[in-house]
């Protein structure tokens, strides 16, 4: 058993993360993860009727913040050797693409109503399967980011039942779970900023994973600049 120190905890890190990479760009997890949980509080809010009118407020977000800027923050996480982040980013970004589509273009022509509730059951069981196996990958990541896709997923298993139920009151009850994702998702966002801004853990995010990647443009070998702790590594 060998002892490698813990740098910073990203929050989205990853378990496929290597210390001793050289970080040529910024750390895309507080803009990825900021775009998301906006764009899952303004949707939310919307399903839980408390703004209905938020659902507009939604589809902008969902074009150019939790959709596009998400995909970018998802590329940029490719750049930096982190499959887990990439996946989640560039997912979630398309997540938002397609939904933003499927409203604007593709819901409007479904008829009857019964057709319309299917294929949003379908959509949004699609996205559920996603979710489930990467809410497993999460806890090799961080409690962060585990709880947000532990509630994420409940979020989507509630829409669906919602959707091909045709039931305001689960879809309703979907919508406050979301509210909670959203909560979670700007916890870690946060926490991503906060803590790569003052180059030390501040606000914590327990970490899951054996090492973490060092601050962009660390030398590897370098003493660490933010904690102490050390974690054991086979």
């Amino acid at each position: 058993m060998t002892s490698v120190p813990y740098e910073r905890a990203e929050p989205l890190a990853g378990a496929d993360a290597r210390p001793e990479a050289i970080q040529v760009v910024a750390d895309p997890l507080p803009l990825g993860i900021g775009a998301f949980a906006m764009t899952t509080f303004a949707l939310s809010i919307s399903n839980t009727n408390v703004w209905g009118a938020a659902a507009s407020t939604a589809l902008a977000l969902a074009l150019v913040f939790g959709g596009g800027v998400q995909l970018l923050a998802g590329m940029w996480e490719f750049v930096r050797k982190n499959t887990f982040g990439a996946t989640a980013f560039a997912s979630y970004g398309a997540f938002w693409i397609s939904y933003y589509v499927f409203v604007r273009s593709i819901a409007p022509g479904i008829k009857p109503a019964s057709s319309l509730a299917v294929a949003t059951g379908v959509f949004l069981l699609c996205w559920a399967i996603f979710t489930f196996y990467m809410t497993i990958a999460s806890f090799r990541v961080s409690g962060a980011v585990a709880a947000v896709f532990v509630l994420l997923l409940a979020t989507f298993i509630l829409l669906t039942i919602g959707a091909f139920e045709s039931s305001a009151t689960v879809t309703k009850a979907g919508g406050w779970v979301g509210v909670g994702t959203a909560a979670a998702a700007w916890y870690a966002a946060t926490a991503g900023v906060v803590n790569e801004t003052f180059k030390k853990s501040i606000v914590p995010v327990l970490p899951l994973s054996a090492a973490s990647p060092r601050h962009a443009g660390e030398r590897p070998g370098a003493p660490s600049t933010t904690t102490g702790r050390q974690h054991a590594a086979a």
